[in-house]
């Protein structure tokens, strides 16, 4: 071999070398977990859930026909129950969504075969029996042991309406909506804390300006009475997406004598509005669209906290994400009124990386509803007459709910790139917190279908010796459970963690999602 082709031999095999380093370097996250004194407390209300007067969430979802041949409690169904009572739900939100803003909630109670028919000209205009009202809500509520959270009319009703709501639900003596609400088999109050003030007053609730809706709310909040033992924690229709002017205005009119929380909404859409996309059938460069759109509920946190903070710098108001989640086409074949779509690991992923950002700004974030519980749009369980199943992402809601009323740990990293083609977002998503036993609690998203990802995590001022875990993946992002493969995608444990030179050592495997207990 001449020296010039040494030369370029040699040149090759350094670079070569090089590159392989770099890449190695690269290769293992270096993570950093502060547990010293952590002040911040991840509510459980951020794992919250919402059911609205939509499709099969209520009428053939919790509420069953009486001649349904399974376990219920009058027309509530047991098997359900159960499944939301596992994985701890905290808060349930009801009649809507845009339902509320239609609902007039004296039509559902009394005698139920006495009350009146409307129709649901939100969703697919069918025929509502009010059968389910307001004490079969309640009732549901109280099987599940969670919080209610009502929204009242705002769009189509008045503030005699809502107020007298409160007054029917909450106050412990003797009033004329007291004495209906005994008449209808209920002697004490039932104490509701949580109402909403309308929704999405900027669309479907109203079509109103910020301005115009700031003052409704105003007029709103101060004829819904505290009464004794129910103090109301006020929630305001907040913005749609990015539209920081209406959170400007609600902060800079309203503030935070008025209001406990104020909400935003943010669907995940994989492609458009006119055309979401498929539920099941999408390749990688759609999967990589919808990731990059669900991190944007990252930018839109931080901006509207920001705006928040201007006004509030004490954060006593709650920025309340009450409807996220993922929103594509439904299934063929089935009601477009119904927004009935099946579940993915695509979807577990993407629940996975909302939580984990609501965690890690739990000081403003400290309320969240997914949309929706049952039969409807990102679905926690599926059902098909006496069938049930439960969908990829109620695992998730079932590994993360460790994070209930925990103290937050922060976390510091730089996430690997997940590259599709020009384009490029981070690969890697983390949220941390320690429970009141002394138990540290890890939640890692690896969005990345192709690479897994190793993490080297040094724990400061966190005395451990023992690591366990639990992995949700499967071969396919499109995989799905089904009602003949009702397990299909489901939490398996994960031995992929240890103890090394005294750091946390672990390898993510691409598309997973990886809960691990430090003892």
């Amino acid at each position: 071999m001449n020296s010039l082709l040494l030369n370029r031999f040699l040149c090759v095999v350094v670079l070569t070398i090089q590159l392989s380093s770099a890449v190695v370097a690269q290769s293992t996250v270096n993570v950093q977990i502060q547990g010293a004194n952590p002040t911040t407390t991840i509510s459980k209300h951020i794992y919250g859930h919402f059911s609205e007067h939509l499709g099969r969430c209520i009428y053939d979802g919790f509420w069953v026909k009486d001649s349904a041949n399974l376990p219920k409690q009058d027309r509530i169904r047991l098997d359900i129950v159960d499944a939301l009572k596992k994985i701890q739900i905290p808060n349930l939100r009801w009649p809507g969504g845009c339902f509320a803003d239609e609902y007039h909630w004296r039509d559902g109670i009394g005698v139920r075969d006495q009350r009146p028919k409307m129709v649901n000209t939100n969703w697919g205009n069918v025929t509502e029996d009010n059968s389910f009202g307001t004490h079969e809500f309640l009732e549901l509520c109280s099987l599940l042991k969670c919080e209610p959270y009502i929204t009242g009319n705002v769009g189509s009703g008045t503030i005699e309406e809502m107020s007298k709501w409160v007054e029917y639900l909450n106050f412990d003596g003797l009033s004329p909506m007291t004495v209906i609400r005994k008449q209808n088999g209920r002697e004490k109050p039932w104490n509701v804390h949580f109402w909403g003030v309308g929704n999405e007053s900027w669309g479907c609730g109203g079509n109103m300006t910020p301005d115009y809706y700031a003052n409704q709310y105003k007029r709103y909040a101060g004829f819904t009475k505290n009464y004794p033992g129910s103090n109301l924690m006020r929630i305001a229709s907040g913005a749609n997406s990015d539209d920081y002017n209406w959170t400007e205005t609600m902060m800079k009119k309203v503030g935070p004598g008025m209001m406990w929380g104020l909400t935003l909404h943010y669907y995940t859409v994989p492609k458009n509005w006119g055309d979401k996309g498929s539920a099941t059938s999408f390749d990688e460069s759609e999967y990589f669209a919808t990731m990059q759109k669900t991190l944007v509920m990252e930018e839109l946190v931080k901006k509207h906290s920001t705006i928040m903070d201007q006004y509030d710098p004490e954060k006593k108001v709650a920025l309340v994400v009450d409807e996220w989640g993922i929103w594509t086409n439904v299934e063929p074949g089935t009601n477009p009124g119904f927004l009935f779509q099946q579940n993915s690991l695509r979807d577990a992923l993407i629940a996975g990386t909302n939580l984990n950002i609501f965690n890690n700004h739990a000081d403003r974030v400290r309320m969240a509803n997914l949309a929706q519980t049952v039969n409807v749009l990102q679905s926690l369980i599926l059902t098909e007459g006496n069938k049930m199943i439960l969908t990829p992402t109620y695992h998730v809601f079932d590994l993360f709910k460790v994070h209930q009323d925990a103290k937050l740990l922060p976390v510091q990293f730089i996430s690997p790139d997940y590259v599709n083609g020009k384009e490029k977002i981070p690969a890697l998503n983390i949220s941390a917190s320690k429970d009141n036993t002394g138990l540290v609690h890890i939640t890692v998203v690896n969005l990345d279908p192709n690479k897994s990802i190793n993490l080297r995590t040094t724990l400061q001022s966190i005395s451990w010796t023992k690591v366990d875990g639990l992995i949700l993946s499967s071969a396919k992002i499109t995989d799905v459970n089904s009602f003949d493969k009702s397990d299909f995608v489901k939490p398996v444990i994960f031995n992929g963690a240890k103890k090394e030179a005294g750091d946390l050592v672990l390898s993510m495997p691409a598309k997973s999602i990886v809960m691990l207990t430090i003892k």
